[in-house]
């Protein structure tokens, strides 16, 4: 008897909502959960080559917290491709001036660095406290977190 490997197509898949709460969590394996929910590692039908994932709305972004000397010690990198251009943000100062970019960047280093990453990225809104406009989408409480 021979075997069959099914095989998932981008029209059998359904996406899905998905509401975490970020408060007093710890940042990276936070940011590790919801990587994996965006990616759809959580169904039993995975594969790595689709969007398989769900969208995910995080909110209380302001409320995420580091463990040990990170919060002081913590710096961001960038570069703006010039000579001279390299430029370090610490952990504070992006707490204190953009929240919400600190678990972007922590969720987007979860992710395959290519369209796919890309594109799974459009899936995420993050806020800064607990009022979120996705009301209408009818998020589901993740709670496995």
């Amino acid at each position: 008897m021979k075997k069959i490997t099914s095989t998932v197509s981008a029209k059998d898949i359904k996406q899905q909502w998905w509401l975490l709460d970020a408060d007093n969590q710890v940042l990276g394996r936070f940011a590790s959960q919801v990587a994996q929910i965006l990616r759809g590692k959580h169904r039993p039908n995975y594969a790595p080559n689709l969007y398989m994932g769900d969208a995910v709305i995080i909110v209380n972004a302001d409320k995420i917290r580091l463990t040990g000397n990170k919060a002081d010690s913590k710096k961001y990198f960038s570069h703006s491709g010039y000579p001279g251009g390299v430029k370090f943000t610490s952990y504070k100062d992006l707490m204190k001036n953009d929240s919400d970019k600190v678990l972007l960047k922590a969720i987007k280093g979860m992710l395959p660095k290519n369209r796919l990453g890309n594109e799974i990225l459009t899936h995420l809104r993050i806020y800064k406290d607990s009022n979120h406009g996705q009301e209408a989408q009818q998020p589901t409480e993740w709670s496995s977190i």
